[in-house]
């Protein structure tokens, strides 16, 4: 090596060793030149209510809502949300108390009939009864929910005005928190229609996890549809429950409000047999025999009901008075068939009295203590 390459060689060392050195003492920057740390996500709570009503802006999922009702005064407060779902019943406290209740809901898009508009992103609750008083709330994903999944039609879905309400409307007040009702029913539909539109069944199916329950209620449009082909399309949604590991369920139609000169419902019209002469509940009662599914007759538990009831006291369950209608049901009449629906769930084991409000309906066997029912939901 000559003596000129060696000292170019150590004139670089050199200006190496002075780099790094200036680098390793470089003052550090001032905290006015750094990145500002990004603040924390606010939690979810009272801060997003108002008097009346909370709106959070979250994601399409299920959610845990833990509520604190009640104040200095006396109150009385149940607590809606989504498009008119009922989530928790009223719930009264005296002066000075309050007491603690939990719910899981689900957000999805769009928030009601899947054939309707999308609705407003997010979650909204709305805080009603005689004197509404919430004292604190917090909103956290769920971790651990069922979903109830249903398919149905106009007498079981989420109504977008009153006074028109589906039992599955009403039904997540009955269940407490860790089950989910996502309500996939949708007016004006039948066995064929729910499955040839793909915002329907082909929306719906990937949406079941394993051991959700999914409720099929489709009768009341199937008036054109002949007997062999009703049949095959609830065997094609059961397999495709099955499928995806989720647990169906067959429901049988609610009863019409139609009267026989006797005082009984004992005829085509109100249960429900179409012009071709299918019988709905019955063929929906053989599949769920031939495939081995749980069944919950809401025709006979609501045929029951509605003849206790009679002529007159029936009219308030439907919307007689409101439309003169025997089909549709008002919001107190889903929630009494709401209620039908759980004692159902209750007695097949598909859902324990550990995860749901209330005492059994007038007028059914309750799962465990057989008590009557005042017909509203009870904390």
């Amino acid at each position: 090596m000559t003596p000129r390459t060696l000292t170019r060689r150590l004139g670089l060392a050199t200006l190496a060793a002075l780099t790094l050195s200036t680098a390793l003492t470089a003052v550090p920057a001032s905290a006015d030149e750094r990145q500002p740390p990004r603040p924390p996500s606010p939690p979810l709570g009272i801060g997003d209510c108002t008097a009346t009503a909370c709106h959070f802006d979250v994601p399409p999922g299920a959610y845990d809502v833990r509520v604190r009702l009640g104040g200095a005064a006396a109150a009385s407060t149940g607590i809606s949300g989504e498009t008119r779902r009922s989530l928790l019943p009223e719930t009264a406290t005296a002066a000075g108390e309050t007491v603690t209740r939990s719910f899981t809901v689900d957000v999805r898009t769009p928030e009601g009939e899947p054939t309707g508009p999308d609705g407003s992103p997010g979650l909204d609750l709305a805080l009603g009864g005689a004197a509404p008083a919430l004292a604190g709330i917090t909103v956290t994903p769920a971790r651990h929910a069922r979903q109830i999944l249903l398919i149905g039609d106009s007498t079981v879905c989420d109504q977008p005005g009153a006074p028109y309400s589906g039992w599955g409307q009403q039904l997540p007040q009955f269940l407490r928190r860790g089950l989910s009702v996502a309500n996939h029913a949708d007016s004006g539909e039948s066995t064929v229609s729910y499955l040839a539109d793909p915002r329907l069944w082909d929306t719906v199916r990937p949406l079941i996890h394993p051991g959700d329950l999914v409720l099929v209620q489709l009768a009341h449009n199937d008036k054109t549809t002949d007997e062999p082909t009703y049949r095959a399309n609830l065997e094609k949604l059961v397999a495709g429950v099955r499928a995806r590991r989720g647990r169906p369920v067959l429901v049988t139609p609610i009863v019409r409000r139609w009267f026989n000169a006797d005082g009984t419902l004992n005829n085509g019209t109100a249960l429900l047999v179409n012009g071709l002469g299918v019988d709905h509940p019955a063929v929906i009662r053989s599949v769920a025999a031939a495939e081995g599914v749980p069944l919950v007759d809401l025709t006979a538990r609501t045929k029951t009901l509605v003849e206790s009831l009679g002529v007159e006291g029936s009219k308030a369950i439907y919307l007689y008075d409101e439309k003169k209608d025997n089909t549709h049901t008002s919001a107190h009449g889903a929630t009494v068939y709401a209620g039908l629906v759980r004692d159902g769930l209750v007695a097949l084991g598909l859902v324990s009295e550990r995860e749901v409000r209330g005492e059994p309906v007038h007028g059914e066997p309750g799962a465990a203590t057989g008590r009557p029912m005042d017909v509203r939901p009870v904390p």
